[in-house]
């Protein structure tokens, strides 16, 4: 058994008493999570599991071995934690004899990116049959690429550090990357995130460092002529809704690069939020809740199998992971061309940021740094009014290198690709703030985007805001001319520039954290 897995998973010695299982079909998976009980059936035939503890990503628990290669590359801060190669080398020695210790273990190889000339071979070994159908549903299949610097991921989801004080811990769950040895240790959270985001993650130190890639937390889709759009945004900003539009062909939902030959997914699936989800305003993913994906932490209506997507009482962070092959449109080929068009998407809970506005290329790096989005009341304990909330990038938490370098790729992008436009669409609040205004309603949302992309405002004029310095359109089709101007729409001018200069100061404020 041993000399199997040596030749199979390079770097991965392990001596398993239990069964190990290889490269099964989602359906063989799907049938042992279920007779293992780690997972039930709903009414639709998807495969729903509860993660227990963690419902989410615990991004204080995230370590970066410290060495030569990471030393003087990384962005140190409380996320990019660092730990040594000899704390590295005990818990990877908790999680061998953890996992030789398992009844069974899954093992597969997949890919990551589209585009083989950036893409990197992951041998993934997991004790639970639900996670590997996860690894099935995100990743590639396997393929030859042509950097040969494998990556071995061990999930341990159900091991605690016991002695996770004495080797420099916060608690007893960690994830840790080791960028020379090229492994990745999940331990003590079955959060299946956990192993989607740590191989973003590394993709983000190495595609930039290795390959001058710009690496990108954005969703993106191309048009029946090839023009490709980018959506940059938090979550609640509609970066997935708007993304997917049936005139369009999806390119991927989460992660992409973006190189010299034009656009490239990261991944072979998606993985959904489907807190409220409806067939209505979601058609595409509620039809990909089917046998083969894999929900998480979702509950049933009373006495059936059918899943409550209205019900929070586990999480708000109610998830869906599919095949991307699951949604209908989806390109074919394995790159795009460069974006004609990128969309930073907020959700302005203030009410006084400019439906939509064309930035300039330094407008770009700025709103870019700042990735904001606003919590509003009911979001998070203690939150009564919105809350600016600013995430680097639209990803700090995935970002191994100083969110500046990322920031500077795209200006480079952009000066070397011209015809490409950056815009800004609040899709939060107008008229108001939070608890006083609207929120922009969705079909208007997607009219401006759809006006944008169809070229409708190529002749249109455009009106600065006297505050944020913004172009705005004065009119767009199918939109009211009103809705384009924030100001006209509050009862009290004063009030609006009050608020204005407010979440103003907030951006200089948050901008100066990045500055070199």
């Amino acid at each position: 058994m041993q000399k199997i897995l040596q030749e199979s998973l390079p770097g991965l010695v392990l001596e398993p008493k239990g069964e190990l299982y290889s490269e099964l079909t989602p359906s063989e998976l799907i049938e042992h999570a279920v007779e293992k009980r780690e997972a039930t059936f709903s009414s639709s035939g998807a495969l729903n599991i509860m993660t227990g503890t963690f419902t989410g990503r615990s991004p204080r628990d995230r370590y970066i071995v410290r060495d030569e290669i990471t030393e003087d590359a990384v962005n140190w801060n409380d996320i990019n934690q660092g730990i040594s190669t000899e704390v590295f080398e005990a818990l990877e020695q908790q999680v061998k004899k953890y996992l030789d210790d398992s009844k069974a273990l899954y093992t597969r190889t997949a890919n990551i990116a589209t585009y083989a000339k950036y893409g990197r071979k992951i041998h993934f070994v997991t004790e639970l049959a639900a996670q590997d159908l996860f690894i099935s549903n995100m990743f590639l299949p396997e393929q030859e690429v042509e950097n040969q610097r494998d990556w071995t991921v061990w999930v341990a989801s159900l091991l605690k550090i016991e002695n996770y004080k004495e080797l420099g811990l916060r608690a007893s769950n960690a994830v840790v990357l080791d960028f020379t040895t090229r492994k990745v240790l999940i331990i003590g959270t079955a959060y299946t995130g956990e192993i989607k985001k740590s191989m973003f993650s590394m993709m983000n130190f190495v595609l930039p460092q290795e390959h001058n890639v710009f690496s990108m937390h954005c969703s993106a889709n191309t048009g029946k002529d090839g023009d490709t759009a980018l959506f940059f945004g938090l979550s609640g900003t509609g970066k997935t809704t708007l993304s997917a539009d049936h005139d369009r062909f999806l390119i991927g939902d989460d992660e992409h690069g973006w190189s010299d030959e034009g656009i490239f997914n990261l991944e072979g699936g998606c993985y959904a939020k489907c807190i409220n989800l409806k067939v209505e305003s979601e058609p595409d993913i509620y039809g990909a809740v089917r046998f083969g994906a894999l929900t998480e932490n979702m509950v049933f209506l009373p006495n059936s199998r059918h899943l409550d997507y209205g019900n929070s009482s586990v999480t708000e962070n109610i998830r869906v992971s599919y095949p991307i092959n699951y949604i209908p449109n989806v390109v074919k080929i394995n790159r795009s061309a460069a974006p004609k068009h990128i969309f930073f998407l907020t959700a302005d809970a203030f009410g006084v940021l400019p439906p939509l506005s064309k930035l300039s290329v330094e407008q770009a790096m700025y709103y870019f740094l700042n990735g904001y989005t606003a919590k509003v009341a009911g979001t998070e304990v203690g939150v009564v009014e919105p809350v600016a909330t600013f995430s680097a990038c639209f990803g700090q938490a995935f970002l191994p290198l100083h969110a500046m370098r990322y920031a500077e790729m795209l200006r480079d992008r952009l000066q070397q690709d011209t015809a490409t436009q950056v815009w800004l669409v609040n899709t939060g609040w107008i008229g108001g703030p939070y608890g006083v205004g609207r929120r922009i309603p969705l079909y208007h949302t997607r009219a401006m985007i759809r006006a944008v992309m169809q070229g409708a405002l190529e002749d249109e004029d455009f009106v600065q805001h006297p505050i944020f310095d913004l172009a705005m359109p004065v009119a767009c089709p199918q939109v009211p001319d009103t809705i384009l101007d924030p100001q006209s729409l509050w009862q009290d001018p004063d009030s609006y520039t009050h608020k204005a200069q407010e979440l103003k100061d907030l951006f200089e404020q948050n901008y100066q954290k990045y500055a070199y």
